[in-house]
């Protein structure tokens, strides 16, 4: 599979023998946690158990690499501009000020504005490994199963399934169209400036745009012409059934999850303050 790709990869790992739906319960309570809150300690912890994961799944990061340096540059964008448009948040969040470096105006340097973008760095490292790794872990047809299994419409379960299918393809189609944009003439290499490249991307938006809804009518005129959605249950050729691993992960879960929330807003707020 190339590096550029985020599909499914089987591979015979604890993280695969979970059910796709137990997978998906763990990250919403994996991404509601980390939200919900702002203490560095708790979001350290589920950075460490992340990754740890990461790699008890066998997933290397070369086959995800060009997802996580894409998503390095997003996080450094969003990190500068919070300090563009909001360069005092951290004062106001932890009521002090510990002057790093005196700027202009409010534009100056501070430890608390630097730990609370700190806070929001450990979110993205909190919540991407989990979401790359729900992805490539889980087959789109039996994570389709066991969301139905557990009362989601079949019409929803599959709507998932088939956009989890659909990421691949709409990759494989970007890297079609770059290189016979490239065959004509137009130069996407590191050879040219960045200003340029980036026009010659735009420039793939528009066949994608329409390679992708071509594809989109011929599934929905398949489907039609298949009846499907007639009936109010169907059966799943990759259905899996509950598991003790799957029961016992899940259990585990909710018990991490409650003390996760307890020990953040234990003290009444869902900062965690170290100027204190």
């Amino acid at each position: 599979m190339s590096r550029f790709m985020l599909a499914y990869i089987d591979r015979p790992s604890p993280v695969h023998a979970v059910s796709g739906a137990v997978k998906l319960v763990v990250f919403i309570l994996w991404s509601v946690l980390a939200m919900a809150g702002y203490d560095t300690r708790v979001m350290a912890v589920l950075v460490v158990m992340g990754l740890s994961l990461f790699a008890v799944s066998g997933t290397k990061l070369r086959e995800v690499s060009f997802i996580f340096k894409m998503l390095v540059v997003f996080m450094a964008l969003n990190l500068i501009a919070i300090y563009i448009f909001a360069p005092e948040q951290g004062v106001e969040i932890y009521g002090t000020k510990h002057l790093i470096l005196k700027g202009i105006g409010r534009y100056s340097l501070t430890w608390e504005q630097l730990f609370y973008e700190f806070n929001i760095f450990l979110k993205y490292c909190t919540i991407v490994p989990i979401a790359i790794l729900l992805i490539v872990t889980t087959h789109p047809s039996e994570f389709a199963s066991s969301l139905n299994r557990i009362g989601v419409n079949y019409s929803i379960a599959y709507a998932v399934s088939l956009a989890l299918r659909y990421i691949p393809d709409v990759q494989r189609d970007y890297q079609n169209i770059s290189q016979a944009q490239q065959a004509r003439g137009i130069e996407l290499s590191r050879k040219v400036s960045w200003v340029k490249r980036l026009r010659g991307s735009a420039r793939i938006l528009l066949p994608l745009v329409l390679s992708s809804l071509e594809r989109i009518d011929a599934v929905s005129h398949a489907m039609e012409l298949r009846s499907f959605g007639k009936y109010k249950k169907r059966t799943w050729y990759s259905s899996r059934p509950f598991s003790r691993m799957d029961a016992a992960v899940l259990a585990v879960s909710l018990v991490l999850f409650g003390f996760g929330m307890w020990f953040t807003f234990r003290d009444g707020s869902r900062f965690f303050n170290p100027f204190i």
